[in-house]
């Protein structure tokens, strides 16, 4: 069974882009490809078929090969809880929380479980095509590498470095990475390949030219930048955007300090009624958004601290006044109760943290993490929605008794008495086109009849069509190995 993996030269150069497309590709040919990423560092994870989490980028590659998400597609995945440390969660299943300064000490022992999932994926597949993270040009990184050229080599899967034209300086990403490298990793590049031109690509002949002579490697092509990417789930908060419309229904969603599962979102930006804002830190919610989203968050304790410290709790006490809408999902949902307790100390050092008060709910963190898909049955609407769920912490109350929706039959999340207020632990609601129809419409904004899944499949066709036009895509799956 064969596997070809792509590199970057930095973080956001496009490698699940590429990755998702080269995956489409790959099965449209008639393979059977899976996609494989050995470590991530993402809070915006998916719930897999079996039942743990991965990277959203890999729930994606999956959908463009046509299988569902499994946790062997992301064995390590890193989620930041603070500045310094981050939740390691073990092919789906948390292991450990660590410091940064502690992670390297961990990751031998983690390579097992990489090469493990690795392989149970190449005993399914005609083909695996491998993300790496970051970058190999992180060399300080290099000892105990699970990511990229320690995984590259472990597993002898050849390599691709893909470089970002968009970002400036792409000549010297690539000639300065092989410059970098220990020799027998460098063996491992097979060839190049450059990502988000912008205009004739004919212009960087000569520096593509150059770059093949300096380091020897073979060129795949330059890649167009591809307008259809901002359609696709973006899983790096470096993506965390509103879709820049004017006009029609605002819906403003704030960008907490660790705000986790924000492709949320996605469906909402392609409507062409509404106007998506992420209100940055510093700055107020504004007066005439209809809803504002409290979004997910992978420490709702720390991210209303945060809250509090831009002035939200008071841009959003008036939003109330003025009848505005609020949604709280998931941990924006912990955070519109009475209190949040950490009596554990879970999250940080234990204790106690008021919440907003918006709803009469009170939440208790606990070590269990509930990770499971769920389809349940909106209340006010009586329209199925599907979804899953992620998170720690139970949370209960008063206004529990008029439940966001059912769930098997139990109540799943709270509303206030006016109906202008919800909480609701689902993620990922908005992707059912009828509840996303109703649920605008109770704000003013008419249907557009997006039919977002479709979209989506669209969206990767044309990304493996972009990558066959431009890149030698059968010499780079002849490179598999």
């Amino acid at each position: 069974m064969r596997a070809l993996m792509i590199q970057g030269t930095g973080s956001n150069v496009g490698k699940s882009m590429l990755v998702a497309g080269l995956c489409r590709a790959a099965r449209l040919r008639g393979l059977r490809v899976l996609p494989f990423k050995p470590q991530n560092m993402s809070n915006n994870a998916a719930v897999t078929a079996d039942g743990g989490e991965i990277g959203r980028a890999q729930a994606l590659q999956a959908l463009a090969c046509g299988v569902a998400p499994l946790t062997d597609m992301n064995p390590v995945l890193l989620k930041p809880e603070t500045d310094t440390g981050a939740q390691v969660v073990v092919q789906g299943r948390r292991l450990t929380t660590t410091r940064a300064a502690d992670y390297p000490a961990l990751k031998p022992r983690l390579m097992g479980a990489v090469l493990e999932s690795f392989a149970r994926l190449k005993a399914q597949a005609d083909l695996v095509i491998v993300e790496g993270a970051g970058s190999p040009a992180e060399v300080n990184l290099r000892r105990a590498d699970i990511a990229n050229m320690g995984f590259a080599r472990a597993a002898d899967v050849p390599v691709v470095l893909a470089g970002d034209i968009d970002r400036g300086g792409v000549i010297a990403q690539i000639i300065g990475t092989q410059a970098i490298l220990d020799p027998e990793d460098a063996a491992m590049v097979q060839g190049f390949l450059i990502n988000k031109f912008r205009g004739d690509p004919r212009l960087f002949d000569d520096g593509y030219a150059l770059i093949a002579a300096r380091t020897g490697w073979r060129g795949f092509g330059v890649l167009p930048w591809f307008h259809g990417a901002g359609r696709l789930p973006a899983e790096d908060a470096l993506d965390l955007t509103g879709n820049g419309r004017g006009g029609g229904v605002k819906i403003a969603c704030l960008a907490l300090s660790r705000i986790a599962n924000f492709d949320d979102l996605d469906p909402l930006k392609q409507e062409p009624g509404v106007t998506v804002e992420m209100v940055l830190p510093g700055r107020a919610i504004p007066g005439d958004a209809r809803l504002v989203i409290l979004p997910g968050s992978k420490s709702t304790r720390g991210d209303l601290a945060f809250l509090r410290a831009q002035g939200w709790d008071i841009d959003l006490a008036a939003h109330r006044r003025r009848g505005g809408h609020i949604l709280g999902i998931c941990g924006g949902y912990q955070m519109l109760g009475r209190t949040v307790a950490d009596p554990e100390g879970i999250e940080g050092a234990a204790g106690v943290t008021p919440g907003l008060g918006f709803l009469e709910v009170e939440t208790v963190m606990t070590a269990d993490k509930r990770l499971t898909r769920s389809a349940a049955t909106h209340c006010a609407s009586g329209l199925p929605v599907e979804g899953y769920e992620i998170h720690i912490g139970r949370t209960g109350g008063a206004d529990c008794t008029r439940p966001f929706a059912l769930l098997d039959g139990r109540p799943e999340g709270a509303t206030s008495p006016d109906g202008r207020v919800t909480g609701s632990y689902l993620h990922g609601l908005f992707t059912d086109d009828a509840f996303r129809a109703a649920w605008l419409a109770q704000l003013g904004a008419a249907s557009s009849g997006l039919a977002y899944a479709a979209g989506i499949e669209a969206v990767l066709d044309a990304l493996a069509a972009h990558l066959e036009a431009h890149l030698d895509v059968p010499g780079l799956l002849a490179l598999a190995r």
